[in-house]
């Protein structure tokens, strides 16, 4: 009898075969040489096989097993989302800072392997075949922008000077040659690998002018996407219905809340010194700082290290495959901030933290450290890295493919929080970074609801009090309350305009799952690590049915 299993693992196989940038993503095998059809033909062909899908999933005969029954959920609901994405035509618009093919392609090579000279022959055929990936992926450009569906002028405008960046000199491309070297490829491979760095080089360039002379004069120069929109992106991200309005006020009681701490914090490390110049003190003074790139990795995978050694066993049962953990910078030309890519199937690609940072004098401290808690451990890595380990119970879909915004990046908050009740965030600084991460996925939910949903500023606020929303007043609340440098704030603000509801999902995951843990807490025989095993034990799932799984009906 087919199972959900089997109908997972041939999801799994045909998307990596019609999205191969999957595939590497998912760490599969036999696709690194191909970008699949970035076309509307290839979105209607990737459209028919999840309808093909999901209509085999639905006939599956009535199961008790609990597994069986988690795998049908999660990958039904999986299947719907991105079938209503397909047939709302997103790929007709898909283009902003951050999450769209001009990003996505160029990470793509991060993730692919670099160690021996065999390895390269894919990676000089990706080079060699984005332009042909791009020209698919101008044709949905092409049909969004002949049907109105242009994005926003600043999100265009954005993208714009990415391509300008992997075109030039400067760009990461550049060095690509120099990496294979290293590893002895052949001459007549270096010679490939020259001629297609040319060639990705001159795809880029190729974007950049589409989008600058037919794509920008059609763009629009509105950035909210309106309720409707909203809606759609908040259910997919969170996996539950909001009211966005009561979050809205939610959010702001937050912000309110946070800044009061921030302020009793920052008299600890200087009392002469009000909020702002406390965190001008710690982004310049090498006391709270690494003096070089160098010393800022070490730092950071120090920290990694010593929470993994403290915790295991103790607040968690970390599993032997995901111990190791690497920290690095990212190439530039992306959105300002910090990321993580899980590692691959078989565990031979460790998962990774990287770094998005302009060249600077010295690297601050202070708010690193609670980044480094979110994306590698307990956050996302011991998230991930759990998840995958769970291939004796979750559908190999659930494990490689599924991610829910709402229980992965309110996991990743949470665990920062988490970090400072168990003390690794005893210093006084650390302390104030803590509370400016959590002030910035505050301002989030209040920038992300209030200027896609055209909502005024409340009038019983001390910022801009009753104003309507712009992109400055954004930047402002941003660099004046989570204390941002003025490029990221920009960056983030612009993050958010062209990834609507996104942003607002760390903030309201992690009260989810504190909220859960409250309840928890109040049944006989509680313990944090058979807490944390719940929460994660089920893998990525919607905030609403994270619910269920964690406190059954019984339970409540």
């Amino acid at each position: 009898m087919t199972s959900v299993f089997v109908l997972a693992d041939e999801y799994v196989e045909g998307m990596a075969g019609l999205q191969p940038v999957l595939a590497t993503q998912m760490g599969l095998e036999g696709h690194d040489d191909q970008w699949g059809d970035l076309s509307p033909a290839g979105w209607q062909a990737t459209l028919s096989f999840l309808e093909g899908i999901s209509d085999r999933l639905n006939g599956l005969p009535a199961t008790s097993d609990h597994w069986e029954t988690l795998g049908r959920r999660v990958l039904l609901d999986h299947l719907l989302l991105e079938q209503e994405r397909i047939t709302r035509l997103d790929h007709f618009s898909n283009l902003n800072n951050i999450a769209s093919p001009p990003q996505v392609l160029r990470d793509t090579f991060d993730l692919m392997p670099k160690e021996t000279a065999e390895q390269w022959i894919p990676i000089a055929a990706r080079l060699e075949g984005l332009g042909a990936a791009f020209r698919g992926y101008i044709a949905c450009l092409e049909e969004g922008r002949m049907s109105r569906h242009a994005v926003a002028k600043r999100q265009v405008e954005a993208c714009l000077k990415q391509c300008e960046l992997h075109a030039s000199d400067h760009s990461f491309f550049n060095d690509v040659p120099r990496q294979a070297n290293n590893v002895g490829v052949a001459s007549t491979l270096m010679d490939r690998i020259i001629a297609a760095v040319d060639a990705a080089k001159a795809a880029y360039r190729h974007l950049g002018e589409y989008l600058e002379t037919d794509y920008l004069p059609s763009a629009t120069a509105r950035d909210a996407v309106g309720l409707e929109r909203y809606q759609f992106e908040a259910r997919r991200f969170l996996g539950a219905d909001i009211d966005l309005e009561v979050t809205y006020r939610w959010g702001w009681e937050e912000v309110r809340r946070t800044l009061e701490e921030m302020r009793n914090v920052g008299r600890k490390i200087d009392p002469t010194l009000p909020m702002t110049q406390v965190a001008a003190l710690l982004k310049t003074d090498s006391r709270y700082a690494a003096v070089s790139r160098e010393a800022f990795l070490k730092a950071m995978r120090e920290r990694q290290r010593d929470a993994l050694e403290r915790l295991d066993g103790e607040v968690f049962d970390i599993p032997r495959e995901i111990r190791k953990i690497d920290v690095r910078f990212a190439p530039p030309g992306g959105a300002l901030g910090a990321y993580y890519n899980p590692p691959s199937e078989d565990f031979s690609r460790k998962g990774t933290v990287w770094y998005v940072k302009l060249e600077t004098p010295i690297y601050p401290l202070f708010d690193e450290i609670t980044t480094g808690y979110h994306e590698g451990f307990p956050g996302h890595h011991l998230q991930c890295g759990v998840q995958l380990c769970l291939g004796d119970r979750l559908t190999r879909a659930h494990r490689l493919a599924i991610w829910h915004e709402g229980y992965g990046e309110g996991w990743a908050l949470y665990a920062e929080r988490l970090m400072g009740e168990l003390g690794f965030l005893d210093r006084p600084e650390h302390r104030f970074g803590l509370l400016a991460s959590q002030m910035m996925r505050a301002c989030r939910v209040v920038i992300d609801i209030g200027m896609h949903l055209d909502l005024a500023i409340p009038l019983d606020v001390s910022f801009h009090p009753g104003e309507s929303w712009a992109f400055e007043t954004a930047v402002a609340l941003l660099t004046d309350y989570a204390l941002l440098d003025p490029a990221y704030a920009q960056s983030e603000v612009t993050r958010y305009l062209g990834f609507p509801a996104q942003a607002i999902t760390y903030k309201i995951g992690e009260q989810r799952i504190l909220d859960l843990r409250a309840e928890a807490e109040q049944q006989e025989g509680f313990t944090l690590k058979a807490f944390h095993a719940r929460v994660l034990g089920s893998g990525s799932v919607g905030l609403d049915h994270l619910r269920e799984l964690v406190l059954p009906a019984q339970e409540r």
